[in-house]
């Protein structure tokens, strides 16, 4: 590898951690994306890429290939969320949940709420017995969403004070990312899922760019904002033959993903993932000498589920790099970015 090419490389990297730390910071729980998809779009373009969004709000980049033939890429930059559902008497905010997750992983997590009118108010996210001094059940309650609340950071008293503020039912949530990168090379942040793929999207962009080389086919990248629901590519642009979501590999109990590799999903939840494009990336990573695994992702959906679901008649896959303690305080690793963004570049062909 020559001293440009090294260079490149080390940018890339550093771009995407840097991005990463950008796109968390961005409030975009599944279907208040507006913001972040602006953010994406201007970073696309600032490297020569046109865009166009969707009737969903989803984000689509166009990149010029060598040959005519279209491949889809897809990551999403929806998250985890709430939606405030009531308003109790005290003047606490009840919430629903936006996605799936436990009420563990964010008992105690600082939160925005945001009004439909444009303003912006913090709280905390708590249990409705939230201190042992005060209440005999603050181990034992049930976290569940009736059981817990949200604590405003402002002087209300009562239901009507927080009415006043221009809070309401249906104002939605967003949660403190906590972003940190150690000197270790860890990426510590909720919203990793899947920010930290949108970012090697766009690391892979700002390459093409710097290097001034094209696919070896056409691409349409995909950045959904309802992926976290179920429905991010359930529609895809006319032409796309095959379609692969970048999202993150899962790491936990007999499982073989870790934070250092990409991950080569084969089976999921909605079903097996296409045999000869599996085939391809496995053969690809070897090939390369990518630090890879095979997994199987048995609580997990992808934006190809649910383009499949949708009725695309495509050829599917799915990789990521490992992401510890998903839809939790999640956590991943310089290595397995960088090997994501390997297995992207051979696929794609540069």
């Amino acid at each position: 590898m020559d001293k440009a090419t090294q260079l490149i490389k080390m940018n890339t990297l550093d771009y995407i951690i840097k991005t990463i730390e950008r796109l968390v910071n961005i409030p975009s729980p599944s279907g208040f994306t507006q913001e972040i998809m602006g953010f994406v779009k201007a970073e696309a373009e600032s490297f020569g890429y046109s865009c166009e969004f969707n009737q969903k709000g989803g984000l689509i980049i166009d990149v010029e290939g060598n040959k005519k033939e279209m491949l889809g890429l897809s990551a999403h930059v929806d998250t985890l969320g709430a939606m405030v559902r009531s308003i109790s008497g005290e003047g606490n905010l009840r919430f629903t949940l936006v996605g799936g997750y436990t009420m563990y992983s964010i008992e105690g997590s600082y939160c925005k709420i945001h009004t439909r009118d444009g303003r912006t108010y913090t709280g905390t996210i708590l249990a409705k017995s939230p201190s042992v001094h005060s209440y005999d059940d603050a181990k034992t309650l049930e976290r569940s969403e009736r059981n817990m609340e949200i604590r405003l950071d402002e002087i209300v008293k009562n239901r009507d004070d927080v009415l006043s503020l221009g809070i309401n039912t249906g104002d939605y949530i967003s949660f403190d990312p906590k972003f940190e990168y150690t000197d270790k090379g860890f990426i510590k942040s909720r919203h990793l899922d899947d920010k930290a793929s949108v970012a090697v999207l766009l690391g892979l962009l700002r390459e093409l760019s710097i290097r001034k080389v094209q696919p070896e086919k056409h691409l349409k990248i995909l950045i959904s904002n309802y992926e976290e629901v179920g429905f991010g590519a359930s529609w895809l642009p006319e032409g796309i033959t095959e379609f692969l979501a970048v999202d993150m590999g899962v790491v936990g109990d007999d499982l073989n993903g870790s934070e250092y590799t990409v991950s080569i999903c084969a089976k999921d939840s909605s079903g097996p993932y296409d045999y000869e494009l599996t085939n391809r990336l496995i053969a690809l990573a070897k090939e390369n000498e990518i630090d890879y695994v095979v997994d199987i992702f048995p609580h997990y959906g992808s934006d190809v589920s649910s383009a499949l679901r949708g009725g695309n008649d495509i050829r599917g896959g799915l990789i990521g790099q490992g992401v510890h303690a998903s839809h939790g305080m999640e956590r991943t690793h310089r290595s397995g970015l960088e090997n994501t963004l390997k297995l992207i570049k051979a696929y794609v062909g540069v």
